[in-house]
């Protein structure tokens, strides 16, 4: 990778890495990696950085705000409270298999769908997605994608091996109503985002 491309990449790694450590999206994935399996959530985690660091990509390289962030907002502040519902009304799970029922079950395919969809949802808007467009506005476009993309990757498998450990460790139902109260309170705090964004415009 020549230094023209290599900067960029690395400037938009150390930005992202950084802005996404603690973010809120970062503790859903850990509560993610503790019901699921480690595959499907890694695979959507991939799936949605790509796809959401392309959007921010896109939007810094002058294709404008198409997308209306506070309606995004508030839809994924609802979808987080149905997880949470799902979450909460499911049964003490005997296995992997039954804990990937909150997010769509059937396998590794729809897991990582489920994943992909509420990160893609959660990341829109979100610091780390504002952070790329910046990057991109004045940065070579390709190089910023790769940087921010494998950045949300890398700082989210580290959420997946903690959430693993504490899921491997702690009782499943506490696991289960842990994690619903989790998506209740990322629910209810992008609801909160998107009314006061709503309420300045």
């Amino acid at each position: 990778m020549s230094t023209a491309l290599l900067e960029p990449f690395a400037i938009a790694f150390g930005v992202v890495f950084a802005a996404e450590f603690g973010d809120k999206t970062q503790l859903m994935v850990l509560t993610l990696a503790a019901r699921l399996r480690a595959l499907p959530v890694l695979v959507g985690v991939a799936v949605a950085a790509a796809a959401v660091s392309g959007v921010s990509v896109a939007l810094g390289a002058g294709l404008g705000a198409v997308i209306p962030t506070t309606l995004v907002t508030a839809l994924a502040g609802l979808v987080f409270l149905l997880f949470a519902v799902w979450t909460a009304r499911g049964e003490d799970d005997e296995d992997d298999e039954a804990a990937e029922a909150t997010l769509g079950g059937g396998g590794v395919a729809r897991s990582a769908l489920g994943v992909a969809v509420a990160f893609f949802l959660a990341e829109l808007g979100d610091k780390t997605m504002l952070a790329t467009v910046a990057l991109a506005a004045r940065a070579e476009p390709l190089a910023t994608w790769a940087g921010a993309a494998l950045a949300l990757v890398a700082v989210n498998a580290i959420a997946i091996a903690v959430g693993r450990q504490l899921g491997t460790r702690l009782p499943k139902t506490l696991v289960r109503r842990l994690a619903a109260a989790a998506f209740a309170v990322f629910g209810v705090l992008l609801l909160v985002e998107a009314a006061r964004t709503a309420a300045l415009v």
